[in-house]
């Protein structure tokens, strides 16, 4: 039997709706105020909602309206407004079935059904229309993973849907899901590199600058110009693509530290605050570092953990330089710390670069370049053991530029491996 809630009118002299319609064969499970209408309703779940009002005003179109979001049902209302505008409006508020001066208890039966076949027709509307809109955003998405794969690997577009169609075969998903995943792994990838730059650039900026401190020593201004313009750069690009709700209080920790750091940089070089420079990009390294945890943290963890620790060596490429240098530039304490930040950033430095000669994340060109990498470092290190003469601080600086260059380019292979993008 046919269910409904009936509304109570709001005024007297409207029709005995319930005692009609059980007359009728329909089964009534309630009647309620307009007030209760939503609530009654998500409670009770009538097969039909049915009204009689003399005038459907604004309050109760909206009432209907939250009926519809909240618990769309069928909905029958008699009325004696024949205003063409409000019906319109009733119309679009979710009234299914809209009867003026028409009331007789013999057509309840039908009304009913009418209410319920157009209730009916608009549900399936409604489906294929989310259905279209949901194949249109999976199209666009499928679009957008082919582009990365073929530009991550130069293949074709039609390689790379075939490596996506590959993969929903294999994973059991759809083409779609699998290209949602290779759009957030590309995403995550490209803003940890980012903000593993952040990391390595605090580091650079202090080496450049100990290094045109160091007597002998003639850094070319355009470096650390370039330098302060990458981590600008990168900052903005992260600002951009990074949930601000999520994210922001980290990229601003990063920032604040940073803007001090920008501002002691573009002044004239001097011995007398290298000590108080390098705080300030202890204080980026430490942000970024935070930055980066959180990001590999959300995304495509065990893939994105191989980007974050060759990252990671760009920046302790440049710490291991840079303390190597504070350690001669400097006296006291403050000497003997960089001493030993320096022995403790070239274990790290080992410690990572074994890992990375041992993950399965690779391909032929990452092991081009983590050999490059390790007769380098080598090259690095016999600079470091003779740091207090001229040419051995000039051999420092262009080995860990080396270095960087080649992490540059490890971090990039990494991110754009197809083992990373296809998880």
């Amino acid at each position: 039997m046919t269910s409904c809630l009936v509304l109570t009118p709001s005024a007297p002299g409207a029709p005995a709706l319930a005692s009609d319609l059980e007359g009728a064969g329909i089964h009534v499970i309630g009647a309620v105020q307009r007030s209760n209408l939503v609530q009654e309703a998500a409670r009770l779940v009538p097969d039909v909602v049915i009204l009689h009002e003399a005038r459907l005003d604004d309050p109760l179109l909206a009432v209907v309206s939250a009926l519809q979001a909240a618990v769309p049902r069928p909905l029958l209302a008699f009325t004696l407004d024949d205003d063409a505008d409000r019906m319109r409006r009733a119309l679009d508020a979710g009234v299914h079935a809209y009867v003026v001066n028409g009331y007789a208890p013999a057509r309840l039966r039908s009304l009913v059904h009418l209410a319920q076949a157009r209730f009916a027709h608009e549900q399936k509307l409604r489906a294929e229309l989310a259905d279209v809109s949901h194949r249109f955003e999976e199209r666009k998405l499928v679009d957008r993973a082919k582009g990365i794969l073929m530009r991550a690997r130069q293949l074709s577009e039609d390689e790379a849907f075939r490596l996506l169609r590959s993969a929903s075969m294999h994973s059991n998903q759809r083409v779609g899901q699998v290209s949602q995943q290779v759009i957030a792994a590309a995403s995550f990838a490209e803003a940890i590199n980012r903000a593993g730059q952040l990391r390595m650039l605090s580091q650079r900026l202090v080496k450049l600058y100990a290094l045109q401190t160091a007597a002998g020593q003639a850094i070319p201004g355009e470096l650390l110009g370039e330098s302060c313009n990458r981590v600008d750069t990168n900052l903005s690009a992260l600002g951009k693509s990074l949930s601000r709700p999520t994210y922001g209080d980290l990229l601003d920790a990063v920032s604040a530290p940073w803007t001090a750091l920008k501002g002691m940089l573009n002044a004239p070089v001097s011995a007398v605050r290298l000590g108080e420079a390098d705080a300030l990009a202890e204080r980026v390294l430490l942000q970024a570092d935070r930055l980066v945890s959180s990001l590999e943290a959300s995304g495509v963890a065990t893939s994105l953990h191989v980007i974050n620790v060759a990252g990671r060596q760009r920046m302790l490429s440049q710490r291991v330089a840079k303390h190597a240098l504070l350690g001669v530039l400097l006296t006291g304490e403050a000497a003997a710390h960089s001493v030993a930040e320096t022995e403790h950033a070239k274990k790290e430095f080992e410690d990572a670069l074994d890992y990375l000669n041992a993950a399965p994340l690779t391909t032929r060109e990452i092991r081009e370049s983590l050999d490059e990498a390790g007769r380098t470092w080598q090259t690095m290190a016999k600079a470091l053991a003779k740091v207090r003469s001229a040419d051995s601080q000039r051999a420092l600086g262009e080995s860990s530029e080396a270095l960087l260059a080649l992490f540059e380019q490890l971090a990039e292979r990494y991110e754009r491996s197809m083992q990373m993008l296809m998880g």
